[in-house]
């Protein structure tokens, strides 16, 4: 006897109930493999945030509080690092490039960041993705600034309008620097990192927030006896390395963490990003966990419907049983449902998961700044729709235990 043609037949003749259940599965195959790409992609794009840099330098405290200022624009750092510290450690032999950051003033709410110009052509993110400019260009002048993207679509503004910057790292300060507006010379591209809600202003536009240059900055000139060599900082918060191998990174961590003229620490960004992600676990164990009860509800209510129409088949089972089938034919055949309804429920998942990935793509990049690719399902995955596919299986034997029960009841069985 053919169960799958029986099958087919079966399930052909209860059309209605078998695309609802299908649905259903195919439902919770999107979550779950949805919010399983989501939490690999998510963590990826977290410990994308930064890249190419080799070693964030900062005073001494701890690795994540170092990463979270340095990189996310959190919190604040325990104390500066000098100025003459920082060309020390640049003029090493082995250092490639340096990055300087000064923190500490902000713009409604969003950080603004001292810095030199090699940021934007040094800085990477992503998979070695280099900055890019929507409009305008790097700051020039002292009281230039750069803003991310979001800082441009939250407060619309565009090049040529002026920033007035504020003490502290509020939204709201009474500490403001209106006399020494910066203006806006260019916008950054979207990259889905902290780069898009910072200002970006040269480091001697920081020095220069703090001299009285009464006049000279209505016209937006700069004295002579005023120049960016004159304006170099005395400290700055923290800065950015660039190694010129990868070999030599341990040695430079060693030295920069026993320098002798103060107390430094050097961190590996990938690591720290590591560490930081696993303080979140919590929260990346509850989306799974929510994922596994949407499939048990799934499972759960395609019992609950085979089971509930037990009743209404009595006389299908009976007409089976009395052209011979055995009662093994009784419950293969409701396995054999279950199993090909719950494929075709996985597939057509698939489908749905693959077309929204593709739709919700550029609206989740630009956004939220997480890219979702569109690629074959891995290891993890094929092994969630495997454990899916096993488990409708064993579901399937409790209507076809059911069955078996309901055909003896009935008389129904052959005896030999």
């Amino acid at each position: 006897m053919n169960l799958r043609l029986l099958a087919k037949k079966s399930l052909q003749s209860r059309r209605s109930t078998a695309i609802l259940t299908i649905f259903s599965i195919a439902v919770s195959v999107l979550l779950l493999l949805g919010v399983e790409k989501i939490r690999v992609n998510a963590q990826s794009s977290f410990a994308n945030t930064i890249s190419g840099t080799d070693l964030i330098v900062g005073a001494r405290s701890g690795s994540i509080q170092l990463l979270l200022y340095s990189v996310f624009r959190m919190g604040n750092a325990t104390n500066n690092i000098s100025w003459k510290s920082y060309q020390d450690i640049a003029q090493q032999k082995g250092i490639k490039w340096t990055i300087p950051i000064s923190l500490g003033d902000s713009h409604r709410g969003f950080r603004v960041m001292g810095t030199s110009r090699d940021y934007f052509s040094v800085y990477q993110y992503g998979e070695k993705r280099t900055l890019k400019f929507s409009s305008g260009v790097q700051f020039e002048g002292v009281f230039d600034a750069v803003i991310g993207a979001e800082v441009a679509n939250s407060l619309n503004y565009a090049i040529g309008d002026e920033v007035i910057i504020s003490h502290g790292t509020g939204s709201a300060s009474f500490s403001q620097h209106k006399d020494k507006p910066f203006v806006i010379s260019g916008i950054l591209k979207h990259t889905g990192t902290p780069v898009d809600r910072t200002v970006h202003v040269s480091l001697a536009g920081i020095e220069a927030m703090h001299v009285n240059w009464q006049g000279a900055v209505k016209k937006r000139k700069v004295s002579k006896a005023l120049t960016e060599s004159n304006l170099q900082p005395e400290s700055i918060t923290a800065f950015l390395v660039g190694l010129d191998s990868k070999i030599v990174s341990f040695k430079m961590q060693r030295y920069i963490n026993e320098y002798s003229s103060e107390p430094l620490l050097a961190i590996f960004p990938g690591i720290a990003l590591l560490e930081l992600w696993s303080l979140m676990s919590v929260a990346e164990k509850a989306l799974l966990i929510i994922s596994l009860f949407v499939v048990l509800a799934s499972l759960t209510g395609m019992l609950a419907v085979s089971l509930a129409g037990l009743n209404e088949r009595r006389r299908e089972v009976a007409i089976l049983r009395s052209v011979g089938a055995s009662h093994w034919h009784i419950m293969g055949l409701l396995v054999t449902e279950t199993v090909f309804l719950t494929l075709a429920g996985i597939l057509l998942g698939l489908m749905l998961l693959y077309s929204s990935i593709w739709l919700a793509q550029p609206i989740i990049e630009k956004n939220y700044g997480l890219f979702i690719p569109i690629t074959a399902p891995n290891i993890r995955e094929l092994g969630m729709v495997s454990m899916l596919l096993a488990t409708s299986f064993i579901v399937g034997l409790v209507p076809a235990y059911r069955a078996y029960k309901n055909s003896l009841a009935d008389g129904m069985s052959i005896r030999s």
